[in-house]
Formats: structure tokens, sequence, C-alpha cells
């Protein structure tokens, strides 16, 4: 994989993908949270509700308990008693005020809408005595109201109040929705039933309770409800769900239980939680509904931000890997490519050095370590041609000392032999030979060698006159190209002196030269006496100074030793030829030599076509 892909996966799989599962994971944790600090939240609230509701009823009683205690009541009841008719105008007086402050005592309580008296002693039994006028409303009569289960549950609680909510007895308490207190009235002496106190209070104070409590923010969706333990909705100051039961609106069965219970359910159609609180004392339940998309508003805002987030992150992420890790990978993808040219052989290549970050720093070290390289190959490069040097000019006095040894010993056989003008003729060509090996130039033209060839066959002529012949078929177009000095003449020379040895019939020389691929061949064929294959061997380009024949395994140590005396003599003139060739133009080029016995010889010279002076150096190196 590319480094820039690897980079930008990395960046996705560290960082971007376990910051979106790390937040997935709050938000599910918070979502799921949400149901269970609301519901405690909610039981505080209404808790707190209850308690507000518990002290109106709560001061309620207690102002009624405050008019049983100082007989108000009692005397209320007792001005309208028949049986009272013949008192005097004093005590009259007195019971009209008693009367009076019963009224004064509930008239004067802001909640109080109205209440009145079943007098036990009336007329007939069945006497109202009314503290306060009502429009539209009818007191349910004594009679029916004695029939009713409310009656006898009011007398069996001997005197502790009754709460009535509004549409649990709409015939006592009317259609209003007012709560209503009923409660017996005692007399205090004997203790004798003689009444019952209704009493209604007005609802603003409980709008007022539900209005200003409010479980969390204020945004949130909530509705506040009081229920009895069927589920009718007693009060519920939004909405006209009153008197309906609230089953209707909930997908859920539910059931009233004392303390609290909280869920999760549809309310109208919509998820909300549902919270109830049962009021201790009071046959009613607290209920709470709120939309769970009021509760759930700030997750999924907090998750919408989350997501623009990731996608900003994200969006960052790309911008990043396209200009700056674009950027550290190009310019590493082309450190990388010139690595590659380096390992193709370009030495030569250089980056472009911009900026001053690391990546311009490795990139100057890059071309100061090829630099070094580069002057490293070179010294290495110049002491391998002076070694070279060194070594040709080695091979060159090899062939110096031989090619004198032959010739004067062919001039002194003249000179014995009283041959004066062939002498002469050979010193003459002698010095024409050695002015040119005495020259510092190693290289010359085909032209020079070929005169300097015809000059040693000359000689060669003079001393072995009726030995062999010789023919040159060079074309002069390649005269021009460049050879290295005696090249041809040690060749020759091999032939003349080892290939005509003995032979019985007039030899023959033939010096050939071509072009072909690029390459300068030189060819010298004898119609000697040839070699054997054993002799052969010892010619294989002379690698190793140690060459024996394989053959020769058998022999003993002086049979080797003037085996090795022999070759170095016979094959030193080739030996050079073909060492001097692999120095200066490498392995590609050499001597390539093909006999049989009595057969001749063809021995082939090949090197590269160049003019003289032009650069061969590094065929030499490649070859």
């Amino acid at each position: 994989m590319n480094l820039r892909y690897k980079l930008f996966a990395a960046f996705l799989g560290l960082i971007i993908i376990p910051l979106f599962i790390l937040g997935m994971i709050m938000f599910f944790v918070t979502y799921n949270s949400i149901e269970k600090k609301y519901s405690q939240q909610s039981e505080y609230s209404l808790k707190a509700i209850s308690y507000s509701i518990s002290n109106v009823f709560n001061e309620m009683n207690n102002l009624t308990d405050n008019g049983i205690a100082t007989s108000v009541f009692h005397m209320a009841l007792s001005a309208d008693d028949p049986t009272n008719q013949d008192l005097t105008d004093s005590e009259q007086l007195s019971l009209n005020a008693s009367q009076r402050n019963f009224r004064n005592l509930l008239f004067n309580h802001p909640s109080i809408s109205y209440a009145f008296l079943y007098n036990f002693n009336g007329k007939g039994g069945s006497e109202i005595v009314s503290i306060f006028s009502k429009e539209n409303f009818s007191t349910l009569p004594y009679d029916k109201f004695k029939e009713s289960d409310m009656y006898h549950e009011v007398l069996s609680m001997n005197g502790v109040p009754k709460w009535v909510a509004p549409h649990e007895y709409p015939e006592l308490t009317g259609t209003e929705p007012v709560f209503t207190q009923i409660r017996l009235v005692k007399e205090l002496s004997f203790f004798q039933n003689i009444g019952i106190l209704v009493v209604q209070i007005k609802n603003w104070e409980f709008e007022s309770i539900f209005r200003n409590l409010k479980v969390g923010d204020s945004s949130q969706k909530v509705s506040f409800m009081l229920v009895n333990d069927n589920g009718m909705i007693l009060f519920d100051p939004d909405t006209g769900r009153n008197g309906q039961y609230l089953q209707s609106f909930t997908s859920k069965e539910m059931t009233f239980k004392k303390g609290f219970q909280s869920f999760k359910t549809q309310f109208e159609g919509e998820k909300s939680i549902v919270s109830m609180y049962h009021l201790k004392d009071y046959p009613w339940s607290l209920v709470s509904v709120t939309s769970w998309d009021s509760l759930s508003r700030e997750v999924t805002i907090f998750a919408r931000w989350f997501v623009f987030v990731i996608f900003i992150c994200f969006l960052a992420a790309l911008i990043f890997n396209l200009f700056f890790m674009n950027r550290i990978t190009g310019e590493i993808a082309v450190i990388v490519r010139f690595m590659r040219r380096v390992e193709g052989g370009d030495l030569g290549s250089r980056m472009e050095e911009k900026g001053n970050d690391e990546l311009t720093l490795l990139a100057k070290g890059y071309n100061d370590l090829m630099d070094k390289i580069n002057n490293l190959f070179n010294r290495i490069h110049l002491e391998q041609r002076r070694k070279t040097q060194a070594e040709m000019r080695v091979l060159q006095a090899q062939i110096k000392p031989h090619f004198l040894f032959n010739t004067l010993e062919s001039i002194n056989v003249l000179a014995v032999q009283n041959e004066g003008r062939k002498v002469s003729e050979m010193v003459y060509r002698l010095a024409s030979i050695l002015r040119i090996t005495i020259q510092d130039r190693d290289e010359i033209t085909l032209e020079e060698e070929i005169k300097h060839l015809r000059d040693y066959l000359d000689i060669q002529k003079f001393r072995f006159e009726d030995l062999f012949d010789y023919e040159i078929d060079i074309p002069e177009d390649l005269h021009v190209c460049g050879i290295l000095k005696l090249t041809l003449q040690p060749l020759v020379e091999n032939s003349i002196q080892h290939g005509f040895e003995g032979i019985t019939y007039k030899g023959k020389l033939i010096i050939r030269g071509w072009e072909e691929r690029g390459n300068l061949i030189l060819r010298i064929e004898d119609n000697g006496i040839g070699m054997s294959s054993s002799q052969l061997s010892m010619f294989q380009y002379m690698v190793s100074e140690n060459v024996t024949n394989s053959g020769e395994h058998g022999q003993n140590e002086d049979t080797q030793a003037q085996s090795r005396v022999h070759l170095e003599r016979r094959g030193l003139g080739v030996r050079s030829v073909a060492d001097r060739i692999r120095i200066e133009y490498g392995f590609r080029h050499g001597i390539f030599i093909c006999s049989s016995q009595d057969s001749g010889t063809i021995i082939q010279c090949v090197i590269p076509k160049y003019e003289q002076g032009e650069d061969h150096n590094a065929k030499s190196i490649i070859g």
C-alpha cells in the first residue's frame, strides 16, 4: 500500500474512527440515562407539589377545626334550630352573632368560594344553612344526600375531613373544577352529631402550584395532572382533559399504587415519560407527562454537533492528506525514485533543494552523499587507470625484449652469412619498428600498425626468403581507426615462429580486417602445422599465470616445469596481446584462436571500432 494511503488510514483508524465510536457510546449512554435522571428529578418535583397541595388542604382543615373548636358551626346550627324560637331577645341576639361569626370565619378566607351546612335538627330534619350564595348551583337536598354512600362514609369518619376532587361527586360539588371538604360537625359537650359541613375552595391556588413548579428546563414540554385511583383526570391546568381517563391517552395499562413510579410510553401518540406519585392521606396521584423529544433535545443537538465536528475532522484529514501529507509522501517518493535511478547506475542524478524543513535536509544529504560517492568512484577509476597503465607498460616491456631478441638473432645470422645488403635493409626496417615501439603513445592508427607489421614481415622475409608469403587485405576506410600498438605483430610472429616450424611447403599468411557490429575484426590466417587440442588449451586468454594442461596431471614435476617454460616462451606474444586488449577494452573483446593439427591456425582479434583519441574507457569498465 502507498505510504500516503497508509498514513491516511492510520489517521482514520487511530483518531477519526475511535473519536466517532467514543462519541456514539457517550451519546447512547447519555440517551439512556436521561430517563433515569429525569425520573429522579420528577420524583422530587412531584413530592414538592404534593407537599404544597397538602398544605392547602391542611390549612383548610385547620380552619374548619378552629370553627368546630370555637363552636362557631354549632352556634350557626343552633340559630336555625326550631326549638330556639322561645328564646329571649338577648339570647336571640347572641345566636345571630354566632351565626355572623361563622360566616365571617369562612368569608374572610380568600380560597373559599362556597360553603353550607346540613342541619340534623332542622325543620323536618332537612334544613340547609347556606353561608355563601352561588349562581347556577343548586345544593343537593339533605334527604338525597342522606341516601348516598358519601353520607355514610362521612359519618363513619367521625369528624375527619373528607376531600372530594372535581368530577368525583358532581351532584354535591357541581361541575366547576373545585375541591370540596365534607366533614361531620359535633356538639362538643355531649359529642352529638348536629350537622355536616360542606366547604368548596377555589382552584386558582392549585393552578399557581402546578404552573410555578416545572421539572427541568422551562423549554421542556411538561403536563401536570391530578388523577384518582380509577384513572380519572380530576384537575389539568393546561388542557381540557378534565373528567377523562388517563388510560385513553396512553398505550400502556396503568396501575396506581403507593409511592413513585415512572416509565416511558406513548401519550397522545407522542413518545413521553409518565411519572406518578401517590399523595399521602388522599386517594389521588400526581401525574407529570414530559415529551421525550423535549428531554432529548439537548442530546440530539449534541449528536448533531458531534456529527458536524466529525465531518469537520474528516474534512480536515482530507485537506491535511491532500496538501501536507501529499507533500511529505511526494518528497519521499521523489527520493525513492532517485535512489532507484542510482541502483540503475545513474550516479549523476541530483535532487532539487527547496524549502527549509527536514525533507530539504534529507534531499541535501542525498546530494552530498552522491557527490562523495562520485568523488570516490572517480578516485577509484583514476587509480584503476593508473594501475592499467602500469600493467600496459609492463606488458610492452615484455614485448620489446622478445621482439628484439628474435630480430637481432636473424640479423646476426645474416651477418655471419655476409649478407650486407640484407643486413642494411633489416637494420633500416628494425629502426623504423623501434621508432614506433619506443614512442610514449600507447595508441596508434591502424595505418601505422599495418606499416609496422609490413616492416616486421619484410625483416622476416629477408631472414626466411622462401619460407612464406603474406597478404594484407584491410580496407583503407579502416586505416584511421585507433588500435593499441604492437597488436598484430606479436600474432603474426607467433604464426611464423611456431606455425611454419618444420614445414616442407611454402607457408602463406593472410591478414584481413573488417567492421562488424561496431567492432573492428582483424584475422591472421596461416597454413602452418596448427596446434593440437592440448596445445590450444594453453591459449585460454592466459587468465592465470599458473594455467597447466588438464591432461598433464600424471606428469612428474620436471615435466610440468618444462611445460611451463615452454608455455612462457611459446605463448608470450599472444598472451601479451590478449591481456592488453582485456585491460584496455574489457572482457567483451580479446583474442580468439581456432586451430587443428596439420590444418593451420586462425587468430581473430576483436576490438571496439573507434577513431584515434576517442574516449573508450567506459567500454572497458562495462566490459
